[in-house]
């Protein structure tokens, strides 16, 4: 029952992960109707960030360690959103109006730039986050021990992504970007600046995957920087579950896969945990072709 259990909360936080990703694909392929396949490789900016960060201004020191790293998760989060925003400026506004081919070259040309600039920044080496940036805390629940570490994690997922479906149901701005998915056209004529609503998009979404990628440095401690085309296919294969372009679909499916490939390690075998979870996507797809909760259509009449 203990492992059971611990394999559980492993899977919950590690499904956080994939969900916050996940998101950036929704929402951009909610709006655009594109796949953002650069998307994986702002995930991987955003652990590289945090790592230079924390190093060059060790904001634990000063700060304390929850302070320090809610500053680095902000600037971490902010940094990428810009990043975001230059990529749309110069991969995918110029041919917003061209075949969506060419946007799909454009977007697989960006994620090679961007893998191929973090391993010249950086080096083909794996790189080491410092070790205690939190305190290594262990938290009995019902008996059974959880690092907080992980705990941080799942919470700091559900809130991110509560925050975010608040924001996208509940303001003038989430409503704006609502209308451009059903109907840009339709969005311009009732004054909606379609072009600021992508912009706020790119910002979001990569921000999200940058914060993903800072919980998966501080979590194992090590990255690389060809991580961004497994968890960016993990991600995107969690969107595909819970249904593209649905930010609560991309939410679910997230978290089920993670949970699903941490049990699948645990009690089949970890060289299985990734062929176990794309098995139950052919499945629940073969049964639900739009997904978990369904892709987002608007009924135009």
């Amino acid at each position: 029952m203990e492992e059971f259990f611990q394999q559980l909360t492993n899977g919950l936080a590690i499904g956080g992960i994939y969900a916050l990703i996940a998101l950036g694909y929704t929402m951009v392929y909610g709006v655009l109707k594109l796949i953002n396949f650069a998307h994986g490789d702002l995930f991987t900016i955003g652990a590289y960030l945090g790592l230079t960060i924390i190093t060059s201004f060790a904001l634990n020191e000063y700060l304390g360690a929850f302070l320090g790293v809610l500053l680095l998760a902000v600037m971490v989060m902010g940094l990428v959103g810009i990043i975001g925003i230059v990529l749309d400026r110069a991969a995918y506004r110029p041919l917003r109006e061209s075949p969506r081919l060419s946007a799909v070259v454009s977007a697989l040309g960006a994620s090679i730039f961007f893998q191929n600039a973090v391993m010249l920044i950086y080096g083909a080496k794996y790189q080491f986050y410092p070790k205690n940036i939190l305190p290594k805390i262990v938290i009995s629940f019902f008996g059974m021990p959880i690092p907080l570490m992980r705990i941080l994690i799942l919470l700091t997922s559900i809130v991110m992504m509560i925050a975010l479906y608040l924001f996208i149901q509940k303001t003038k701005v989430g409503t704006a970007i609502r209308a451009a998915a059903i109907d840009q056209g339709a969005a311009r004529l009732m004054g909606i600046n379609v072009d600021r609503v992508i912009m706020i998009v790119f910002f979001i979404g990569p921000a999200l995957g940058g914060a993903a990628g800072l919980m998966v440095g501080l979590y194992y401690g090590q990255i690389n920087f060809t991580m961004g085309w497994v968890y960016g296919l993990k991600a995107f294969t969690a969107a595909i579950l819970g249904g593209i372009g649905n930010i609560p679909g991309a939410m679910v499916g997230g978290i089920l896969l993670g949970v699903i490939e941490a049990l699948g390690a645990a009690y089949i075998s970890i060289a299985w945990k990734d062929a176990i979870a794309f098995c139950v996507l052919i499945g629940i797809l073969i049964v639900r072709p739009t997904g978990l909760l369904g892709e987002r259509v608007a009924e135009k009449i």
